[in-house]
């Protein structure tokens, strides 16, 4: 190699060592001299030891390579021995030898060449170290229902999807199982993001940032939730407003994604009305933020794990009962029955519909319909959550919520007429 290019994967190898020893030694600060494994030069040089160990393995053969880690590992596991002796308080964790191994394999990954793998590495090292307590915090915080849930998401994700067979089914061949199972992989993730999101907010830490996260989660869900809190708490209603307002907000971005994921030549023609919808949306939420009260919620808003296996198979259900009827509408009575389904769909679900119209344009559908139906049932979704609002939270909720959801319902009603036209 080029001595320059040399001097470059070393220089790599020992900032990778010094940010995992930074990290490792702002924790262990407080420690008397002599009582660290290892600290931040320690972890600097580690670094330069893997370096110089696959500098020599690039001559000598990679046993080498693995003899010094085997070294290494003995050093360290005779410092830890000498450190937790019986008897003795202290910390008996492993992570710092498990961060120095692999601080030696980082820098011999990157004499090797792939520099920036190593220092990628390095930063997602430093950042797992770090968050030790935000971590543990949200582990105290994980119920056994929802650990079994993750697994529950690996199944379908990485078992089930699979072995599924990709061809279409049923009339029409509409039906296709890994198609089906994918967009419910896809939806149950995005509505994960939000849950996870809700539950390390905890209680009491802004309804707005709950709104937000719900969104991504089930808006509907949210909504209700919210309002029924708005029914016996007359001086947080305003405030639940704006949670419902950007939950239901929150619903228009999730779309965008939704579409961009399954069709990206769709976006361009969803954007404008999303966006328009969006901007009015959030717009709305922060004059009715300004004009509420500054007290905050104590109160947790119940969202169903979307993780569960029963909502994967209800979702699956529901996706492939739009898609069979989109395409039997589309056979019987043309592109213009799609708006009534979507109308329909829109009722309850925003979704369903969306993931089938944007699988419909990528298999022929035209754009213009595909996004009108999307855009029609964002619309009518909208609505519904001023009349659950109503039906829920009472006639004070939902005549906070009549302005603030209805502008971005007149919004994208004018950029679909807009666009269209």
């Amino acid at each position: 190699m080029d001595t320059i290019v040399v001097f470059e994967r070393f220089g790599v190898a020992l900032a990778l060592g010094l940010l995992i020893g930074l990290e490792r030694g702002w924790w262990l600060r407080n420690e008397a001299e002599g009582e660290r494994i290892a600290g931040l030069r320690t972890f600097a040089l580690i670094g330069l030891l893997g370096g110089v160990w696959a500098l020599l393995a690039r001559e000598l053969g990679a046993v080498v390579l693995a003899l010094g880690f085997a070294a290494l590992a003995a050093v360290l596991g005779l410092a830890y021995l000498q450190q937790a002796r019986p008897g003795e308080a202290g910390d008996r964790g492993i992570t710092t030898l498990v961060a120095a191994l692999l601080t030696f394999g980082l820098g011999a990954v990157a004499v090797l060449g792939h520099t920036g793998l190593a220092a990628a590495g390095a930063v997602v090292t430093a950042l797992l170290l770090g968050l030790k307590p935000t971590l543990h915090a949200w582990l105290r915080r994980l119920s056994a229902d929802e650990l079994f849930a993750v697994f529950k998401f690996a199944l379908i994700s990485v078992v089930i999807l699979p072995v599924l067979p990709d061809r279409g089914f049923g009339p029409w061949a509409a039906l296709n199982p890994w198609a089906i199972w994918w967009l419910v992989v896809l939806i149950a993730g995005i509505s994960a993001v939000g849950y996870i999101a809700m539950k390390a907010l905890g209680p009491g830490r802004g309804i707005p940032l709950t709104g937000l996260f719900g969104g991504l989660t089930s808006s509907t869900a949210t909504t209700l939730s919210l309002a029924r809190m708005g029914r016996s708490n007359r001086a947080l209603r305003t405030l639940l407003a704006v949670g419902i307002v950007v939950s239901a907000t929150t619903m228009f971005p999730r779309i965008l994604f939704e579409v961009v994921v399954v069709h990206p030549p769709l976006a361009p023609a969803v954007l404008p009305g999303l966006a328009a919808m969006t901007v009015t949306g959030f717009a709305a939420a922060a004059l009715l933020w300004w004009r509420s009260p500054a007290a905050g919620a104590d109160e947790e808003v119940t969202v169903r794990n979307p993780l569960e296996l029963g909502i994967a198979l209800q979702f699956a259900a529901l996706l492939a009962l739009v898609m069979l009827l989109a395409e039997a509408i589309r056979q019987w009575f043309g592109d213009t029955g799609l708006y009534v389904l979507a109308a329909i769909s829109g009722l309850t679900d925003v979704d369903a519909i969306t993931l089938s119209m944007a699988r419909m344009a990528r298999d022929g559908l035209a754009s213009g319909v595909a996004m009108g139906a999307i855009m029609l049932a964002a619309m009518v979704n909208t609505g519904v959550k001023i009349a659950l609002a109503a039906v829920v939270g009472g006639r004070a909720m939902a005549l906070r919520l009549a302005l603030p959801l209805g502008a971005p319902i007149v919004a994208g009603a004018l950029t679909w007429w807009l666009t269209a036209g």
